[in-house]
């Protein structure tokens, strides 16, 4: 591989000390107060909640990230040496060019920017070092693995081609496969000690399935290339491409059914592979789920897609634990000083004041402190089938009018104007069984297709009090919103995003709700106390379920609970169908989300209501002047909100110290 020319090393250098020099500084746009109460939202100028300032750091990540984009499009195959040792060189060239900035005479933006990048770049190294432990675990599963690497990565160096030779190397490689699998065929076996025999945790021949696919998408890539176009090459490695193939394809099978034991999985070629790029995941899909932010320099696997999945059954539910040491790397890149262990411990303390609080609600309808009871009497007012969507509607303009009553959050009217609604299919419904969100609503309810028992589930699962909670989650003042600004304020930051902001928020939301005591909250006159207690519970509900989200996702990432235990304890503790807990675990360790992201919502909306506790609660700020604030920030770790926002003493080499949670 051609290592970059000095000349390139001091253009990036010179970009970043030019930016830092010369950046021009606008006028800050924003809301003042001089003693006048703030204009209500529905008044407010379309332009009046965007931020203009410029950060003197904007065009360096801004070329960076094109840069990274140009890698990844050149190195595709993501368990190669030449890939992560280029990312390397390009994050450590961006790492020395940092060094050259005057970070004391940046403006406050420039600061936070400054450190923002520092610690993606600081990350990504890790993760190139973690990606390469998991590469050497699974090694032994796939020795033919450079191989097919090579014939890719010779093709875009666009060398010569010698045809016959090809076909030789390709005859050799189906050995090769064929032997590996008979190797962890012995293995399997109880006297399968001998020393050809190969033997490894399921959860690592999990990863060398997806492994397997990867090499097997990226030799079909190869062959497509010269395949026809170069005739003499056909005749030569027509059939043994075909045959490898079959043989590739008859390894990953092997290795997820008869290892993994997963049934029918299929191993199309095809499909993504990791699941997290620099900062953490992307923007999310709230209670249902989220949209994973896609695979940055550490690059991923391309997992096996199970064509087995029913209602109900776990057997295809495996994951990969990627424990402590991975874990703390994780939430160091977030900025949450905290061990996996202390936010476990958080988990179980929220947990316990919603339990507490669904007695006291469970009282209220009548059922004393049995809220399992309660919680049952409330999934049981479902509405009638075709009838979800009007609810829905009712429960979006409710929640818009809410926050505009008690001047909460400015709500711009194209964002009022562009929110969409569309029915989730039932397959989907396997993996999300609550809503997804954003500018459109993906609405989970029962289909005529569906067997009795999962309707009922699906309705009983998505009732109207359940849904309060929901549709405002997703919507107004949740995802919508939070992605109508943040693709008008600060969008060169997008690379830094992270679920702890996105699902934080719409979180922090259902926090501050509650607090105001939306449960009672009517657009038609004063609500009976029975169902304002019925709200509670539906809102609890959620909370308990972000909770819950906490204790197993990382408890299984430390390998301390295994995924029926996690469906165990969604069902036993929070309440959930068992479907819908199945489902949930199901997409909470298929490879789609960073191993954050579960603990995302909780834990990032207890950061944001930590900071609304501190700059509200005492009066340095109205509602609406946080609340768009933090929009304004766009999708980054939350403690460089709070010092944008504080105006916090930043120095280069700023390390995370907010303890945020005093519960």
């Amino acid at each position: 591989m051609r290592k970059a020319s000095p000349a390139l090393t001091y253009s990036l250098v010179a970009i970043l000390i030019l930016t830092a020099c010369f950046s021009v500084q606008t006028s800050v746009q924003g809301q003042k107060t001089n003693g006048t109460k703030p204009k209500p939202a529905s008044a407010t100028s379309a332009a009046a909640p965007f931020d203009s300032k410029e950060s003197e750091m904007r065009a360096a990540i801004e070329r960076y990230t094109v840069d990274r984009g140009s890698l990844q499009r050149s190195f595709p195959v993501q368990t190669s040496t030449a890939r992560r040792d280029r990312f390397k060189q390009l994050y450590n060239e961006w790492l020395a060019s940092l060094l050259k900035i005057d970070f004391d005479s940046m403006s406050q933006d420039g600061k936070v920017d400054y450190i923002l990048f520092k610690n993606h770049l600081e990350y990504e190294l890790r993760q190139l070092d973690i990606q390469a432990k998991q590469l050497d675990e699974i090694q032994p599963l796939i020795p033919f693995a450079k191989t097919i690497i090579d014939f890719e990565e010779t093709r875009r160096r666009m060398e010569p081609i010698d045809s016959a030779k090809v076909a030789t190397t390709l005859t050799d490689l189906k050995k090769q496969v064929d032997e590996r699998r008979r190797a962890v065929e012995l293995g399997l076996r109880p006297s399968g000690d001998s020393a050809e025999a190969v033997r490894v945790k399921k959860t690592v021949a999990n990863r060398g399935a997806q492994a397997v696919n990867s090499l097997r998408n990226t030799l079909r890539s190869w062959y497509t290339f010269y395949n026809g176009y170069d005739p003499v090459f056909t005749w030569w490695n027509e059939e043994p491409y075909k045959a490898l193939d079959q043989s590739l394809t008859t390894y990953a099978t092997f290795l997820t059914e008869r290892v993994v034991g997963i049934g029918g999985a299929s191993t199309q070629a095809g499909g993504a592979g990791g699941n997290r790029g620099g900062g953490g995941g992307g923007q999310g899909g709230g209670q249902g789920g989220g949209v994973g932010q896609g695979p940055g320099g550490g690059g991923g696997f391309q997992r096996p897609t199970s064509a087995a999945a029913r209602p109900g059954d776990a057997s295809d539910i495996v994951g990969d634990p990627i424990g402590r040491d991975a874990l703390i790397s994780e939430l160091k890149s977030e900025m949450i000083p905290y061990t996996p262990e202390e936010i476990i411990a958080i988990g179980y303390k929220e947990m316990a004041w919603c339990e507490n609080e669904m007695k006291k609600a469970s009282r209220e309808l009548g059922f004393g402190d049995d809220w399992h009871k309660a919680l049952e009497a409330v999934k049981n007012k479902y509405v009638e089938p075709g009838k979800q969507p009007e609810l829905i509607k009712e429960l979006a303009l409710e929640a818009i009018k809410f926050v505009e009553d008690k001047d909460l959050v400015t709500v711009p009217q194209l964002a009022k104007d562009t929110w969409r609604m569309e029915m989730m299919t039932p397959e989907r419904q396997l993996v999300s069984p609550f809503f997804l969100g954003g500018e459109t609503i993906l609405v989970s309810y029962p289909t005529n297709t569906m067997a009795q028992e999962q309707k009922m589930m699906s309705m009983r699962g998505n009732n109207p009090h359940f849904s309060r909670a929901t549709v405002f989650h997703e919507l107004i003042p949740g995802h919508h919103l939070q992605g109508f600004m943040s693709a008008r304020n600060k969008p060169y930051r997008a690379i830094f995003g992270t679920p702890f902001w996105s699902e934080g928020n719409a979180l922090y939301w259902e926090l501050l709700m509650w607090d105001l005591n939306f449960a009672a909250y009517s657009t038609s006159g004063p609500r009976d106390p029975k169902d304002i207690a019925a709200n509670k519970i539906g809102m609890l509900f959620w909370r308990m379920h972000r909770c819950a989200r906490i204790i197993f996702s990382l408890s299984f990432h430390l390998e301390k609970m295994t995924p029926q235990e996690c469906i165990d304890l969604l069902v036993n503790k929070v309440g959930h169908e068992r479907d819908n807990a199945t489902a949930e675990v199901r997409r909470s360790f298929d490879g789609s989300y960073g191993p954050l992201y579960q603990i995302a919502y909780l834990i990032g909306g207890l950061q944001q209501f930590a900071m609304h506790h501190d700059l509200v609660d005492s009066g340095k700020m109205t509602n609406r002047q946080y609340n768009d604030a933090l929009l304004r920030e766009n999708r980054i770790p939350i403690e460089m909100i709070r010092a944008s926002i504080t105006k916090q003493k930043l120095t280069r080499d700023f390390v995370t110290t907010w303890k945020f949670y005093d519960r």
